[in-house]
């Protein structure tokens, strides 16, 4: 979320459509003569997005309840808002336009703008699949569950305690499981068997499925219909 609202503030903001910033200027007149490229266009501005970000998320989360568990959990939300932030600016690329007779490109204009959200999604997933867990020390430091690395940098996602397993059933968490679910075969999908049934197999059933088919008016005044059967195969975790 805090990565969204950086990208959704600095795309209004590099489009025109907000009073309060506009484009980078910063890089304007840098560049190299000699590689024969400068800085140019419109930069998008990362910085006005990732302070909004920061006065909207941080202050709710410093609004919380000041109880210790409260704190670990607020304490670990702006850690990871953080994170979220500096995926926008980690993610970020330079894009350069040509310039010269016939398209030679003797001079290069370029700017720095934000990678799609899409691969900024990619990256955030790749940190997640990377978090690492902490525990609570005290009110004012945390440390990392795993001894050997004690140290956190701002592009690391954190947590404090695991998922829950939710391919078996639970019924006190009210976790259903994913044993009896359906699933596809063929895909690859997040509703693939070997997804789904977390590597238990499946088993495979028959259907017989009845619908009507060839339907047509018939004058005056009804519509008659065939009845047909097909048999298709269905796949349930085991």
């Amino acid at each position: 979320m805090a990565a969204g609202l950086v990208h959704a503030v600095t795309r209004s903001c590099s489009q025109g459509n907000m009073t309060e910033c506009g484009c980078d200027a910063r890089l304007r007149g840098g560049g190299s003569a000699a590689e024969g490229w400068h800085w140019g266009g419109c930069s998008d501005h990362i910085q006005y997005g990732t302070w909004f970000s920061r006065k909207f998320m941080d202050h709710t989360l410093k609004n919380m309840s000041t109880s210790r568990s409260s704190y670990t959990l607020s304490t670990m939300n702006q850690h990871n808002s953080e994170a979220g932030r500096q995926a926008i600016n980690r993610t970020m690329s330079t894009d350069c336009r040509c310039h010269g007779v016939s398209g030679s490109c003797a001079v290069k204009t370029c700017w720095r703008t934000m990678a799609p959200f899409q691969r900024v999604g990619t990256y955030l997933k790749d940190r997640y699949e990377h978090s690492m867990q902490v525990t609570e020390r005290s009110k004012r430091k945390m440390k990392w569950k795993d001894q050997r690395r004690l140290h956190v940098d701002k592009h690391q996602l954190i947590f404090l305690n695991k998922s829950p397993n939710y391919c078996l059933e639970d019924r006190r968490r009210g976790i259903a499981g994913t044993r009896g679910r359906r699933c596809n075969r063929t895909s690859t999908g997040p509703d693939s068997c070997n997804l789904l049934c977390c590597g238990r197999g499946y088993n495979t059933h028959v259907v017989r499925h009845v619908q009507r088919c060839e339907c047509k008016f018939v004058w005056c005044c009804y519509v008659h219909c065939r009845r047909c059967e097909s048999m298709n195969d269905m796949h349930t975790c085991k």
